[in-house]
């Protein structure tokens, strides 16, 4: 099992010496990745739903600092050795995939691989009101917008049209390091979510989600798997955890498939966070 370690751009996160020290203290604990998350602005007074939390509302406050989420792990590259360098999940709907494309690639090259792309369709529509892109849709633009990256990654320059999106043939270099380009993987706690993983993924990432939940999305993956023609295993599930999560809820999880989960730093000072991933790799990791 891998283990990755999310929010790392979040809060107190944001300033370069936490985000180091860390990104350090994870890698030097075998944690194998670290997540950021995105929010480009949040309206004050939302009225949209927050999906992982009972209040309806992003934990925090609406003045929470919530960095972009690919600079920091261009940052978190040049202090670490190892360490993958994931978005989980970036607001892919919301930005114009050649951007992504480029960004991405660059994080990829100069990260020597470690880069994986984390998606989702978004959740907050106040925020898609800001940058002016219609919410209604943004499941359709996100499906376009990964056809559109997996076409600017290849090796040769080619043509793109789409419905949202359309060039002529053109060069979007540097490519990423990974062969095949990098890794897509869907979050999302929808069946709409596992269907787009299993057509258009390399992994799946529903965030939270007790036992029940997480089973009937994976057999929804499966099935539309059956109805394309991959392979389920060639795609990797992954899902988050609170705090109570011990090694049996580990192997439980296996179990199910699920090759990654990703935890939440213990606290926001380094003496929290190096305690938190001490327990952990104690109660947890050494016990697998």
């Amino acid at each position: 099992m891998n283990f990755g370690l999310m929010f790392a751009n979040v809060g107190p996160f944001s300033l370069p010496e936490s985000l180091a020290r860390l990104s350090q203290a994870a890698e030097a604990h075998g944690i194998e990745s670290l997540w950021t998350v995105e929010h480009v602005v949040i309206p004050i007074g939302y009225q949209s739903a927050y999906p992982y939390s009972p209040s309806g509302k992003l934990p925090g406050g609406e003045g929470m600092p919530i960095p972009d989420p690919l600079l920091p792990l261009a940052f978190v590259a040049a202090v670490t050795k190892k360490i993958r360098l994931a978005t989980g999940i970036l607001i892919l709907p919301q930005r114009h995939p050649a951007y992504v494309a480029k960004e991405m690639a660059t994080l990829d090259l100069l990260s020597q691989g470690r880069a994986i792309l984390g998606i989702g369709s978004g959740w907050l529509a106040e925020e898609f009101d800001v940058v002016g892109v219609p919410f209604r849709e943004r499941g359709a633009r996100t499906n376009e917008a990964i056809r559109a990256l997996r076409s600017l990654w290849k090796p040769q320059a080619e043509a793109f049209d789409g419905k949202f999106y359309k060039w002529p043939a053109v060069e979007s270099n540097p490519k990423p390091v990974q062969p095949g380009g990098v890794p897509i993987v869907v979050g999302g706690h929808s069946e709409a979510a596992a269907r787009r993983a299993a057509r258009l993924g390399d992994g799946f990432f529903p965030a939270r989600g007790d036992r029940e939940t997480l089973t009937r999305l994976f057999c929804v993956l499966r099935e539309e798997c059956a109805k394309v023609g991959r392979k389920p295993e060639d795609i990797e599930l992954m899902t988050g955890a609170g705090s109570k999560l011990d090694a049996d809820g580990v192997k439980r999880l296996q179990d199910m498939g699920i090759s990654r989960v990703t935890i939440a730093p213990a606290g926001f000072d380094e003496e929290s966070v190096v305690r938190g991933l001490d327990d952990f790799a104690e109660r947890v990791m050494s016990k697998l």
